[in-house]
């Protein structure tokens, strides 16, 4: 990337300073305080001569408000691939993070407290995506009656997936009754894929002699609903207003568009899908992401897995003047640690 734009060391250093500058204060900068900010015993004309020489490679631009500079999306990836350097994540940042990941917590909620630490810590949006590539697996099942005619069902999928599914029913429904119906789904679904275990069971359905048959099709379709919906990709985020602190994503369009962004999910999964092959962080610096919503945003984000296999993508939005050297080692440790976590849960 240097030999690409033919950067001397003091053009590289200038442009680092300036960079860090922007992160910190998000003002454009001027060349009399890069000189200052430098240190470099050179003449704010040298400055300028650099300066404007940085504009004309794309790494710098001029606001039209200001006489000062602020990096471009090409300066920012200049400065990450060739001049960043990445802090230690220190002692009580990392135990905050080991510490969120309890050992009595499922697997939901080791990656929703996966989200909210990586908010909490970077000050910026946490972003998870759950890739559910594998068929559900019934683990567990068993009826709570209600009232007369509502039964709560309660459904474990996979490891420790637990659905809570209230149905309505044409009568009420004794604990005994309940009981064996529970146990007739059982024998048919504990241990198997649902979808291949339901049609067995409505094909064999008809010839079953019982009180419970009349349950069966209700419980079967609201099973049905919970293993459909947990068999799709989802996305997870904590920290939304986290943005509204940071001036240049406070335009009530651009805020509008970034927040049904989070609620529609799709581009944002399609986006982190291109994360699950990474090692370590990847990052998408504004236009990278190819989302114009996201034009104003980086996303960092990187893969967390189970068994060896890559299941969902972590990390977190926000401005393109992320201070990059201290949110990618919390990015890459919680990624890592949530794997971790996920694997013990086995």
């Amino acid at each position: 990337m240097a030999e690409k734009y033919e950067l001397d060391q003091r053009a590289q250093y200038l442009l680092k300073q300036l960079i860090i500058s922007y992160t910190r204060d998000a003002q454009p900068v001027g060349s009399k305080n890069l000189a200052e900010l430098s240190g470099l015993d050179v003449s704010s004309a040298t400055i300028r001569n650099i300066m404007s020489r940085l504009e004309s490679l794309g790494l710098i631009d001029s606001p039209h408000t200001s006489a000062g500079r602020i990096p471009t999306d090409a300066g920012y990836r200049f400065f990450i691939d060739s001049l960043l350097e990445v802090n230690d994540l220190g002692s009580s940042a990392r135990k905050a993070i080991s510490d969120c990941f309890g050992t009595d917590k499922t697997s939901n909620d080791l990656i929703q407290s996966a989200s909210d630490i990586l908010s909490s810590i970077t000050h910026l949006t946490g972003i998870i995506s759950l890739t559910h590539s594998a068929p559900a697996e019934i683990r567990h099942l068993e009826f709570m009656r209600l009232s007369e005619r509502r039964i709560l069902v309660i459904l474990v999928i996979n490891q420790d997936d637990v659905h809570n599914k209230v149905i309505h029913v044409d009568r009420e429904y004794s604990d005994l009754e309940l009981h064996q119906a529970a146990q007739t789904l059982s024998r048919y679904l504990i241990g198997r894929d649902f979808a291949s275990a339901r049609n067995q069971l409505m094909e064999e359905l008809s010839e079953l002699r019982s009180d419970v048959n009349s349950i069966m099709e209700s419980v079967l379709k609201a099973m049905e609903e919970i293993c459909t919906d947990s068999g799709q990709d989802d996305l997870v985020t904590s920290g939304e207003s986290n943005l509204l602190q940071y001036a240049e994503l406070t335009d009530i369009n651009k805020l509008r568009n970034l927040f049904n962004a989070f609620n529609e999910k799709t581009d944002l999964l399609k986006l982190l899908d291109g994360c699950t092959s990474a090692d370590g962080v990847e990052i998408f610096i504004g236009s990278e992401s190819g989302y114009s919503v996201l034009s104003d945003c980086s996303v960092l984000g990187a893969p967390y897995q189970v068994d060896g296999t890559v299941v969902g993508v972590l990390g977190v939005i926000g401005p393109t003047r992320i201070a990059y050297e201290q949110v990618i080692p919390v990015v890459d440790i919680t990624a890592k640690l949530l794997s971790s976590a996920l694997n013990t849960r086995k």
